[in-house]
């Protein structure tokens, strides 16, 4: 069947001496993956390497199988080209981690224009503003309002809260967050990128607020891997 979709790329991987397999997050079909033939020792073809940068946004006319093996593509643009998103150092590694972050989260292929829609904005945003420190942490945590597990906060002020439930509550065990790490964390609860400037965390308190929002990543989706990149963003914003 041949569609015409906007994607997001979030994964590649060379397959041969010329070729990529790169795996997007398509408006109309969910996640499709594609085998690339060729496009790394080709300079006179329609796909270009520099296409299928990672989070990069385009416009894909592709064949999809709809049998479980590799689709391709017919013509792809670029449908926003970013002006920071891939020379900003702190920005090219929030894009790795978070297009990990994708790939382990999204299995679907099937359309969910609301969360094609967050992914499509929320990069905008990241490409044009400045102040990003703590995108990251808002971006995973508002993920989970389009994969199904965003906090329950009818309870909010109860002193605990449960990572294995996704809730509030008055009883503590290893699967809770309490005290100063339970503050930093709501703190982000309800907000969105536009305020986020706004949130005064220090290096520490970024780094256990990511370490409890993997974790509830964990708890929650069944084939989760910890991102080979998180290493390199704990790094670059300590």
């Amino acid at each position: 069947m041949i569609e015409r979709t906007k994607a997001i790329v979030i994964n590649t991987i060379k397959y041969g001496d010329t070729s990529l397999i790169a795996t997007c997050y398509t408006e109309k079909c969910g996640i499709k993956t594609y085998m690339l033939k060729g496009v790394l020792s080709s300079k006179k073809g329609k796909l270009k390497v520099a296409y299928f940068q990672l989070l990069t946004q385009l416009n894909l006319t592709a064949n999809h199988n709809n049998k479980g093996t590799l689709n391709s593509i017919r013509d792809v643009e670029v449908l926003t080209f970013y002006n920071s998103m891939h020379t900003n150092i702190k920005k090219q590694t929030i894009a790795l981690f978070l297009a990990e972050i994708l790939y382990y989260s999204i299995r679907e292929e099937e359309k969910n224009t609301t969360l094609y829609h967050y992914l499509e904005t929320s990069f905008l945003w990241l490409d044009e503003h400045d102040t990003i420190s703590n995108f990251h942490l808002l971006f995973l945590l508002n993920l989970t309002k389009y994969l199904g597990f965003y906090p329950d906060i009818k309870s909010i002020n109860n002193p605990y809260f449960n990572l294995l439930e996704g809730n509030f509550t008055n009883r503590g065990n290893f699967n809770t967050v309490t005290g100063e790490n339970l503050t930093q964390f709501k703190k982000l609860l309800g907000i969105n990128f536009d305020v986020l400037h706004e949130v005064d965390f220090s290096a520490s308190n970024r780094q256990t607020i990511l370490s409890i929002l993997i974790q509830y990543f964990e708890l929650h989706l069944s084939g989760f891997k910890k991102p080979k990149s998180l290493d390199v963003l704990k790094s670059v914003f300590s």
